[in-house]
């Protein structure tokens, strides 16, 4: 071919097109001889076009088309024609025309694929993946896959709309360092030995949240950045080793700008890249209500099925183990004052949920440490049926009214000492029927929610001290910095999660940049003054400066593009991911290293007997 170079993409022509000379390069996706008449589909990351080698092609073309195999990269050179209208193939964005080739250059053959390019689907329709270590060996063919290619695609769109957002809004997008000092920031780091430094190491950060708020005491008053993070933690379908965050903080701003800003970069970000329409506003809940009602600070609120308060029903039986959940002797904290005894109605299932059914349920609270779950059916007469339905009967009216039970509902129960355990072990309960009974309304695919005022502290039964919830740079809220110290339990940090179908998109807070309380804080952790000067030193050091007030907030771009993809797994937005053993089958990472870059760092690698 005299001129291999492509002038158009498979993705490009239409049938106004009709006539044009073109070439195209791309991956043979399949082919189908018809005897005589040579059909290929030629991708590429733009689309398909359907090639035609026919009775008009030279020898040498037929010959070289009918040897082609699927992923053999080529050239084809031809004329745009159109398809007859018993051909037209709707589904297919260049269904409407065909290229009939005059000639075919190979740029390169290829082995037998190891799984299928091409999307094969079971008879119910569910598709058929190939085991992931094999696709993550082969990363470089399971990105050709259309799913994997729409993913990238909407993830590079989903990171563009975010700087334009921002930018056009006054943020600098500001680098901060990869190499940092280790600070204790609540999972393990990555450290990265010094070759000039013997035995010292930098840490990978895990989040840019010292830096960040560096830059806020700098004068750059709105900054963000596509942050790079590292944790050595536990992979799961939501975590990696290594992710992305979009990382954001403001000056001289309070917690109503912060969720503004937020809400409208996302509403820009959905609108622009998939046009869904996100309300100019999102739900706000208080953390207590979230557990409250939902039994999770991160609930799926797609469905409206909400839990209950059922501390009335210990007074009306002597059904033992709603007595220790109605009297939740834990009252020391303020967020625990409210009842252990946690219900649940479940409209109009009762006839199709059997004993079976039932003990599976049961089996999700008790993972979620649940002592059990009571349950009792509302039958067709007004009574109750089943499970712990003698200890109430004759209490049907009182009961149903309370809960707003009718006939053929489920009524499930947990009941626990804790608050926080009972309202946990059933809202996994409402999440499974929340997928069991699929009570996701179609119509809401994307609820995002706030969730706000949490509490500042938690009690480590353990060590017998006080912990921070978030990170120990938060803002109290200053109706509580009175009492910080005679009353941490009550604290509430001015801090917020923001959640979107169960999963915890963003994390973020007003920060603190008075010295004299950030000793306090350290104070109540346990912090000593060298402690903190020792692993926060420089940050503190900097707030003697003239520090302005400052929070921020870090949507996760993996989870985000993951859940705006209908995925479970950010592997699936990620181009080049680690497993669940935090490995990468493809390159073989992590690897072990010479001695002499061993002994260039200054290290010694003991192997541990079996």
């Amino acid at each position: 071919m005299e001129n291999a170079k492509r002038t158009v993409t498979c993705g490009e022509l239409r049938k106004g097109d009709v006539g044009k000379k073109v070439v195209l390069n791309g991956w043979v996706s399949r082919t189908r001889d018809l005897g005589g008449i040579v059909f290929i589909r030629l991708r590429d990351r733009y689309g398909i076009t359907q090639v035609m080698v026919g009775d008009g092609a030279s020898d040498e073309v037929k010959r070289v088309a009918a040897g082609l195999k699927s992923e053999y990269c080529i050239a084809v050179a031809g004329v745009v024609a159109a398809r007859a209208e018993k051909d037209v193939n709707p589904d297919m964005a260049t269904g409407e025309i065909e290229v009939e080739a005059s000639d075919i250059e190979i740029f390169t053959t290829s082995q037998e694929l190891p799984f299928s390019i091409e999307e094969v689907r079971q008879k119910d329709g569910t598709v058929v993946l190939p085991n992931e270590d094999l696709r993550l060996k082969y990363r470089y063919l399971d990105l050709r896959r259309e799913p994997m290619k729409n993913h990238i695609v909407l993830r590079s769109q989903v990171t563009f709309a975010v700087r334009e957002y921002l930018t056009e809004r006054g943020f600098l997008e500001i680098e901060t360092p990869t190499f940092i000092k280790s600070t204790p920031e609540g999972a393990r780091d990555y450290l990265v030995p010094s070759r000039v430094h013997p035995g010292k190491f930098y840490s990978l950060p895990q989040s840019p949240q010292l830096y960040k708020q560096l830059l806020m005491v700098s004068g750059f008053d709105k900054y963000f950045q596509i942050a790079r993070c590292y944790r050595d933690e536990d992979a799961r379908g939501d975590r990696q080793p290594e992710f992305t965050q979009i990382d954001m903080e403001m000056s001289f701003t309070d917690r109503d700008e912060v969720l503004a800003t937020t809400e409208g970069m996302l509403g820009h970000v959905f609108k622009k890249t998939i046009g869904y329409e996100l309300p100019a506003t999102f739900d706000r809940i208080a953390w207590e209500d979230a557990f409250d009602l939902y039994g999770s600070d991160k609930p799926d609120l797609r469905f409206d099925l909400k839990m209950q308060d059922a501390a009335f029903m210990a007074e009306l039986s002597d059904f033992g183990a709603f007595k220790a959940g109605a009297a939740n002797a834990d009252k020391s904290i303020e967020r625990h004052r409210r009842s252990g005894l946690k219900a649940l109605v479940v409209k109009n299932v009762a006839d199709r949920y059997s004993r079976k059914m039932i003990e599976s349920l049961e089996s999700v609270a008790k993972i979620n440490h649940a002592k059990g779950l009571a349950w009792m059916k509302v039958g067709a007469d007004g009574t109750f049926e089943g499970g712990i339905s003698k200890f109430f009967a004759g209490k049907e009216g009182d009961i149903c009214a309370r809960l707003g039970a009718e006939k053929n509902d489920l009524l499930l129960f947990v009941s626990d000492e804790k608050w926080q355990v009972a309202c946990v072990a059933l809202g996994a309960v409402r999440k499974q029927l929340g997928k069991d009974l699929r009570l996701h309304n179609p119509a809401d695919q994307f609820h995002f929610a706030w969730i706000i005022d949490f509490p500042y502290f938690a009690w480590n039964e353990d060590d017998q001290h006080w912990e921070t919830e978030h990170h120990m740079f938060t803002l109290p809220q200053k109706k509580y910095w009175d009492t910080l110290e005679s009353d941490p339990g009550s604290v509430k940090g001015d801090l917020y999660d923001l959640v979107l179908n169960g999963y915890e998109l963003a994390s973020g807070s007003m920060r603190i940049n008075d010295p004299a309380l950030q000793q306090r804080i350290f104070k109540i952790v346990g912090y000593s003054a060298e402690r903190a000067e020792k692993a926060f030193g420089f940050l503190v050091q900097a707030f003697k400066f003239g520090a302005p007030p400052h929070g921020g907030i870090a949507p996760g771009l993996d989870r985000l593009v993951m859940l705006m993809c209908h995925e479970e797994s950010i592997h699936e937005v990620i181009a080049f991911p680690k497993n669940n053993l935090a490995a990468s089958p493809m390159d073989e990472c992590p690897a072990p290293v010479d001695d002499q870059q061993l002994n260039d760092l200054h290290i010694v690698v003991t192997e541990k007997e079996a």
